[in-house]
């Protein structure tokens, strides 16, 4: 059920991430309270793991209203219906999220400036010396003072941690002050009635959870896969008037607009058998607008995702396909060395298959949005491409290869290779590799590309509405070996019915030069 304002207009919480000023706005509201109820009835103490801009912050501003009593705000939703309970709680809500983290004294100055207005409520003790003590102090007082026990919500509670990766000095400072603090809702049980925290990756082993073991952690769990984001039956039921809307401003009918929106936002998979979630602000936005766009990309993709790939050379071929275990995804490390899990846990990567033999989860790519506008973000910090000209140099690429120029498409290709990153050079054949990985999958979304790599080899077809190219790149070997393999391989056999002019490319990559040394070009008889 959703809410809507006295002229029966929709307004859509694009950014509104407090449920009583939504609400009393007239905003438009799917109704999560059902899932609300679940969680505060059958359980205390709850992580929450979801990308940023899926509605965690408004998750947690839900759960603080109902634990306020401030039952009006949800009249006609189903939790007013399901709760018989509204007695108001002491909240203590900590948001990480208005903070930068670039010292040991931000998270310090952010805690101390929290607890000072608590303790202004519910007062202090001198004897409780550091973070830690005075937060604990705080809870024991707020029960004491009003008869009832506390709620504590915490907001991206991993900021602090996600900002300093790659400072292992900083990292060990955050963690050393959270450890610590979080601490206070184990000892603390007795006055406690109900605890969550959310943020977009999972520390664990030697990090900030690892004496809270009494949280549920629901990331991963099946009953609340769509307690943030928008189900397809969510979408269907509520929004039929916006698709209807969305499709005659754009000249599609009502069912290819449902498709393309499945394709642009749909595939969030939170476990192996929960049916996909939509991400919710690209939606919104693409509802209010009347127009497809990368509205997740526009807000900003974090730095410390490149930072990690890059740290660790990481193969980005492989992203789009990576195997690995549950314990790997739903716990990171701060000491890792696998970056697999922060891209995950991100939004960038979903679950594309579960193996229940061996329990292993294949990843991909949730959808278009994220597949095109993840992998344009990247190329800027693997080329000598500047911030904002990825779009015009992969035009430029696409331009050559359709008129059949393969000179200028490879002397473009070559200048990409130019002051390769000092971080990079320790393994050139993976960044020779992921700038081909980069261009050639941009270009996929223009032409049609079959790309493969095996063991430092990279094959690729790539095919126009005139040419069809068949490419054979050599690392330290020569042109000519590369031609040769094209045809005693007969690579470009199977196109020579096809009637298109097929181009064979023989192409050496040097590790002295540190670009294309060479390219030899022949066409297919």
């Amino acid at each position: 059920m959703q809410k809507t304002n006295t002229t029966d207009m929709k307004q859509y919480p694009i950014g509104i991430q407090n449920f009583e000023s939504l609400i009393k706005d007239g905003y438009y509201y799917v109704d999560k309270t059902r899932l609300v109820y679940k969680l505060i009835t059958e359980g205390r103490y709850y992580f929450l793991s979801r990308p940023r801009r899926f509605g965690k912050s408004l998750l947690i501003s839900t759960i603080q209203a109902f634990f306020e009593g401030k039952r009006e705000l949800f009249e006609g939703l189903a939790i007013d219906r399901l709760a018989d309970d509204w007695t108001p709680h002491p909240i203590l809500h900590i948001d990480l999220n208005t903070q930068k983290y670039d010292r040991p004294e931000s998270l310090e100055n952010l805690l101390n400036g929290q607890l000072a207005e608590w303790e202004k409520l519910y007062g202090s003790n001198p004897a409780e010396i550091g973070l830690a003590m005075r937060f604990d102090g705080i809870i024991k007082r707020a029960h004491e003072k009003t008869g009832q026990r506390v709620v504590i919500l915490v907001d991206e509670y991993d900021k602090p941690m996600l900002q300093a990766i790659g400072n292992e000095e900083l990292q060990h400072a955050y963690r050393e002050t959270l450890k610590p603090f979080y601490g206070a809702l184990k000892s603390r049980d007795g006055d406690i009635r109900f605890a969550m925290l959310t943020g977009v990756t999972k520390f664990g082993k030697v990090s900030v959870f690892s004496d809270l073991n009494n949280l549920n952690d629901i990331s991963m769990w099946d009953r609340f896969y769509d307690i943030c984001g928008i189900s397809e039956s969510e979408l269907e039921a509520q929004f039929k008037d916006d698709i209807e809307a969305l499709a005659e401003a754009n000249g599609m009918d009502y069912a290819d607009c449902l498709k393309e929106l499945a394709r642009m936002y749909d595939g969030y998979h939170f476990e192996e058998n929960a049916p996909g979630v939509y991400n919710p602000f690209s939606l919104l936005n693409t509802f209010a607008k009347k127009k497809f766009g990368f509205y997740w990309f526009e807000t900003g993709t974090p730095t410390y995702l490149v930072k990690l790939l890059q740290m660790h050379n990481y193969d980005l071929e492989q992203m789009s396909h990576d195997v690995t275990s549950e314990d790997v995804l739903n716990s990171i490390d701060a000491a890792s060395t696998d970056p697999i899990p922060v891209i995950y846990q991100s939004g960038y990567l979903t679950i594309k298959d579960y193996d229940r033999e061996f329990m292993f989860y294949t990843l991909g790519f949730p959808n278009y949005e994220v597949e095109r506008g993840f992998i344009s973000y990247l190329m800027p910090f693997y080329t000598n491409v500047k911030q904002g000209q990825t779009a015009f140099e992969i035009k430029r690429f696409t331009m050559d290869v359709e008129r059949g120029d393969y000179d200028s498409f490879l002397s473009r290709l070559r200048t990409f290779y130019a002051d390769i990153p000092y971080e990079m050079q320790r393994d050139l054949e993976v960044h020779y590799q992921n700038v081909l990985f980069i261009v050639f999958r941009l270009m996929g979304f223009h032409v049609n590309v079959e790309y493969h790599t095996a063991n430092g080899r990279v094959d690729l077809v790539l095919k126009t509405k005139e040419y069809i190219y068949v490419m054979e790149f050599k690392l330290d070997g020569t042109a000519e070996e590369a031609i040769r393999q094209i045809d005693e391989k007969g690579y470009a056999a199977p196109f020579k019915a096809d009637g298109r002019k097929v181009i064979k490319l023989g192409i050496n990559f040097s590790r002295e030069t540190k670009t294309i040394e060479k390219w030899l070009a022949e066409e297919e008889n």
